[in-house]
């Protein structure tokens, strides 16, 4: 099992030195890959609508101040030399999809071939409203045809494409990424429709566990969500060994409550080692990389933690 940690895009950790510094200690410490979020711009967060905490509010420190994804993932890209690159994820809508198709193509480039495409179709209207002109309530639609746009730029010699949303003929798109066909595309969300489009396009499901409307938080749930996704990968016509599933934990030990409305054990509640356990349940569930919030108040906190979530807890799994 690989894993990862989230490298805070926003508050007081993102300012260009304790970013670099944070991106450099995971990689020195040997984790797999760090991961990056994606928001353009967030409105008045007094309302709370956050869809993956109890209480709707975002878990991060001043999450309006933030950077823009992809320019950030660059920046780190520069920074760093091994470590894999994960968006976490990439709000597919929100950037034109050839303009979108080019910045990851030249990340994977620079990069020497270390980004992974996490997508999603997003859900903070708020957002859209403000970024995307493509409607809101087309935004799986509109998900689904641009990732079929990044195909087509990414691997045909003169690339063309006629959709409802985007359309080209004839271009000629190089350089192409590093990875053939392209990089690792990692269908995040948690829904049927996200699920559908992790067994049409994805290499991975990538879910977070505690979305409120999908809950993913115990092992008989996420179990049926991966035996579900499995189903529906061979009806969509591909092998279902080749979507492979990454768990995505956004909290840990204690703050987290130990039974969940099934009735069932919280996963990643209680201490090191039930979290431990829960890395070989899941391990034996068929989950190949798991990620983890490791944000501190300030830098030396978020290392810190790093340091022990890989050393205390990973390496007894």
């Amino acid at each position: 099992m690989q894993l990862g940690f989230n490298l805070p895009i926003s508050g007081p950790t993102s300012g260009a030195r304790s970013f670099a510094r944070i991106a450099q200690a995971g990689e020195a410490m040997g984790y797999d890959y760090l991961t990056l979020t994606d928001h353009v711009v967030l409105p008045d967060l007094s309302v709370p609508g956050y869809p993956y905490s109890e209480s709707g509010e975002f878990m991060s420190n001043t999450p309006t101040e933030r950077h823009e994804l992809l320019t950030a993932t660059a920046f780190i890209a520069a920074k760093t030399s091994r470590i894999r690159l994960v968006l976490a994820v990439l709000v597919v809508p929100h950037r034109p999809a050839v303009l979108a198709a080019k910045m990851l193509s030249t990340i994977d480039v620079l990069s020497e071939g270390r980004l992974v495409i996490g997508i999603g179709a997003g859900w903070l209207k708020a957002e859209f409203d403000a970024v995307v002109t493509t409607p809101f309530a087309e935004r799986g639609a509109v998900t689904d045809e641009y990732l079929e746009a990044f195909r087509a730029l990414w691997t045909q010699e003169h690339a063309r494409f006629d959709g409802r949303y985007t359309k080209f003929a004839d271009l000629i798109f190089l350089p192409r990424p590093v990875q053939r066909p392209h990089p690792p595309i990692w269908v995040g969300g948690e829904s049927g429709p996200s699920l559908r489009r992790a067994a049409r396009f994805g290499d991975a499901w990538y879910p977070i566990g505690s979305n409120n409307r999908h809950l993913l938080d115990t092992l008989p749930r996420l179990a049926a969500g991966i035996a579900r996704l499995r189903r529906l990968t061979e009806d969509a016509g591909r092998d279902p060994t080749k979507v492979s599933v990454v768990y995505r934990v956004k909290r840990y030990g204690d703050v987290v409550p130990p039974v969940a409305s099934d009735g069932a054990r919280r996963l990643f509640s209680g201490n090191d080692a039930d979290i431990v356990g829960d890395l070989r349940a899941l391990g034996d569930l068929g989950v190949t990389a798991i990620d983890v919030e490791v944000e501190g108040h300030d830098e030396a906190a978020t290392v810190a933690n790093m340091r022990r979530f890989k050393e205390t807890i990973f390496a007894r799994v």
